[in-house]
């Protein structure tokens, strides 16, 4: 199935509103199950080039996902990495601060868990939370004890394109390091969400995912949008930009995520590590040594 993935690109400096973008996929319930086909093909490949990156040991693949409650960031985790090699991938969700993590800059934490060559790690929610939901509530930032900081009036338009700044230079170092980065905004709908939110409360088995916490949050919709709006207007460089990913439709945006990351580990290239010389000699003596056991049991 030919997707252009551009599309879903966000462009750096470009202006848009997210009310603008669709939410959902366009295509026809019958559609489904090519696409569900089409995702368990790219995940076989996905599977293949992250265990060559495994093996290879010297890039990473750092995949974040951000999206409002219930856009459906753990479904996309289940489905993009089922049939990965576990040892190869680390999942972190990123809560409050600890009082630790507050005792440091808020890259801090995040920069404890970026992949080790040859990973995958994916971050539910990420260092973006300290340019939205602290930008939706500033009297978080006041925990960060900052100098010249002392109440929320101090956190104007500049604090926040100086943070914006930060968090491209901090993605720069990574990737100069030998991290690739994917940046995934799972594009919900406040309708779907609501439909997502019930169905949770009329579902027992459902209930434990159920946060008052998230219904008290989508009285602040529209700032999360706008929010959402700025970080992507100033985090979008090319090395690595935005993705903006319909998420009304779980299967499509699974696809359409699956397909970007299997693009990037393509262009990625990673190649399973040459063999010396020297071990060539020893696995051939060794293959001698245990087809000759073999027949030697097999008299016996």
């Amino acid at each position: 199935m030919d997707i252009n993935l551009t599309k879903y690109k966000v462009h750096p400096k470009k202006n848009f509103k997210l009310s603008e973008i669709a939410t959902g996929s366009g295509l026809r319930k019958p559609d489904e199950k090519k696409l569900k086909l089409q995702l368990l093909k790219d995940i076989e490949e996905i599977a293949l080039l992250q265990n060559k990156l495994f093996a290879e040991n010297r890039q990473s693949l750092l995949i974040i996902l951000q999206g409002m409650d219930s856009a459906g960031k753990d479904g996309t985790i289940k489905h993009i990495m089922s049939g990965v090699n576990p040892q190869g991938v680390w999942v972190y969700s990123f809560k409050h601060p600890s009082s630790l993590e507050l005792e440091h800059d808020y890259l801090w934490r995040h920069a404890q868990k970026l992949p080790e060559h040859g990973q995958i790690t994916i971050f539910n929610r990420s260092h973006y939370e300290n340019v939205l939901i602290s930008k939706v509530h500033p009297e978080i930032v006041l925990a960060e004890r900052l100098p010249g900081i002392l109440n929320t009036n101090d956190i104007d338009k500049s604090f926040w394109k100086e943070r914006y700044k930060q968090i491209n230079y901090f993605e720069k170092l990574t990737i100069q390091n030998g991290v690739q980065i994917l940046k995934f905004f799972l594009h919900l709908s406040k309708k779907e969400q609501a439909r997502r939110f019930l169905d949770r409360i009329e579902n027992k088995e459902k209930h434990w995912k159920f946060s008052t916490n998230d219904i008290t949050e989508r009285a602040f919709w529209a700032d999360y949008q706008s929010a959402y709006e700025q970080a992507f207007k100033h985090t979008s460089p090319k090395i690595a930009p935005w993705y903006i990913i319909p998420a009304d439709d779980k299967t499509y945006a699974h696809l359409l995520i699956g397909q970007v990351v299997l693009e990037k580990l393509k262009q990625m290239d990673p190649h399973f590590p040459p063999v010396s010389e020297n071990e060539k000699t020893a696995m051939k003596q060794a293959r001698q040594r245990l087809k000759k056991e073999g027949k030697q049991r097999t008299k016996a």
